[in-house]
């Protein structure tokens, strides 16, 4: 699959992960970060993509901390929050 593929698809997934609040935050994350993204960063983010909303949303709210499988880089990054858009 080719990089725009591989974006298109994970923006859909990043802004339909069926609660409100990881819709905001793994897509607000998304669009604001993945035009920068090389290989590894997105490969990293095709792994998080794969986990449960609750427990992305704890890892980036820092209430709990993400398994080893986990970019601490791509945690550490979503937990500055500064990426989410509250005005829609």
């Amino acid at each position: 699959m080719n990089r725009d593929t591989r974006l298109k698809r994970l923006q859909f997934r990043s802004w339909h992960r069926g609660t409100r609040e990881a819709d905001y935050l793994v897509g607000g994350y998304f669009d604001t970060r993945s035009a920068n993204w090389g290989e590894d960063e997105l490969a990293a983010f095709e792994v998080l993509i794969e986990e449960q909303d609750v427990d992305i949303l704890a890892w980036a709210m820092s209430m709990a901390e993400p398994p080893s499988h986990i970019s601490p880089a791509l945690i550490a990054d979503m937990r500055t929050l500064d990426y989410i858009d509250t005005s829609r």
